[in-house]
């Protein structure tokens, strides 16, 4: 088996320190490729690995397995880091690199999962000609970022709860069959049951559309639990800004059910916030004693804090794939109900079984939680708490 090298695609990521860290890796990921940028602005990175030596030029990575790790960050945009993406793999492989690993826990271009013909996507219901309609005139992006990662050498590519099936069948098809959606179930029954957070004999879960409904009932078999109750919501978009949410019919609880629990609403991603908060409203009518959204990735907008910060949402907790959240500027009036869980240890524990990572796993705990002195659970806490 040969060497793992963690490297990340901006100089300062607390992602990928976190990742570099729990793999063992002795050396800081900034000292092993050096991310230049020529004066005419082009991204030229260069791996630094025994670089004294005039000796193996052009293939000092040979038995290397390189793991590229990259996560959205401010300062950059998506499109800067993917095409980083791109050199990095190219990079490696030109350099005699085995294997070449992307993490993107929030996999880019996930969204444009489906273009504006019938060959563009593979989606578990009939599209709509209002579907194709959306579509229209937009490129089939997701394809082409996986066509890209590939062409520049990519092997396999790692991310964290990426709900769309279009995207992981192009993935799994360009990859055959070397791409890994790793679902936090377990890390959030954990901090459901062993934090103070909810009561763990009174609550109900809650997906709030039908794309969320199938995590929710991984997460429902995590809890061990079978007295918790689901409900399961449909959504309606007319436009960007407007949301109807109503109960579905195969929704295995109603409303009445909810009066008096704590409701966990859970969702992949979140944005602007208005489905969220169309949902809580809802939700709200069946007199909860309590509604926490539980959120993978967050895009801290101005808009989406502003609309979140609605008093109707006791507590948000998300993760630390778009690790700018951590920054507390970036929750902003956020910052007193919000939970950050740090997956830094139980992504490197996922990753150790891949090829080309031959390391044991590290012992619990899963995840680190971050919480601002300002949240009302923090009752003197004086650092980030692991959990059990």
């Amino acid at each position: 088996m040969g060497r793992l090298l963690v490297v990340g695609n901006i100089a300062e990521s607390p992602f990928s320190a976190d990742i570099g860290y729990y793999l063992r890796q002795e050396e800081h990921y900034s000292d092993l490729v050096s991310l230049k940028s020529f004066l005419n602005g082009e991204f030229c990175p260069r791996f630094i690995v025994d670089e004294a030596s005039w000796e193996n030029i052009g293939r000092k990575l040979e038995s290397y397995t390189v793991m590229i790790t990259s996560t959205a960050m401010s300062g950059f945009s998506r499109d800067e880091l993917a095409m980083r993406n791109f050199l990095i793999s190219r990079a490696a492989k030109d350099n005699g690199a085995d294997r070449v690993i992307l993490l993107e826990p929030d996999l880019f271009y996930s969204a444009q999962d489906r273009g504006p013909r019938p060959e563009h996507g593979a989606t578990p219901v009939k599209r709509s000609i209002q579907d194709y309609k959306k579509f229209d005139g937009q490129p089939f992006s997701a394809r082409l970022y996986a066509d890209l990662l590939k062409e520049s050498g990519t092997d396999e590519v790692v991310t964290v709860h990426n709900h769309s099936p279009s995207v992981e069948h192009i993935f799994m098809d360009r990859f055959s069959g070397y791409f890994t959606n790793l679902l936090p179930c377990d890390v959030y029954a954990d901090y459901l049951r062993d934090s103070d957070i909810a009561e763990v004999d009174n609550m109900v879960l809650c997906s709030p559309d039908s794309g969320a409904s199938g995590f929710c009932l991984r997460l429902h078999k995590a809890l061990n639990n079978p007295g918790v109750k689901m409900l399961k919501m449909n959504k309606h978009r007319s436009d960007e800004r407007t949301v109807d949410v109503s109960l579905a019919e195969d929704s295995p609880a109603d409303i009445a059910d909810i009066a008096g629990k704590d409701v966990i609403v859970v969702d992949d991603m979140v944005r602007t916030g208005t489905t969220i908060i169309e949902c809580c409203r809802l939700l709200k009518s069946g007199n909860p004693r309590r509604i926490i959204f539980v959120v993978t990735h967050f895009y801290s907008s101005r808009e989406g804090r502003i609309t979140l910060n609605d008093p109707i949402i006791d507590e948000i907790v998300t993760t630390s794939t778009i690790p700018q959240i951590l920054n507390r500027d970036m929750q902003g009036r956020l910052r007193h109900k919000m939970v950050v869980l740090r997956l830094g240890r139980w992504i490197s524990n996922a990753v150790t079984g891949l090829r080309g990572i031959d390391q044991a796993s590290l012992p619990g705990p899963l995840y680190t939680e971050d919480i601002s002195s300002k949240h009302p659970r923090w009752k003197g806490r004086t650092g980030p708490i692991c959990g059990q």
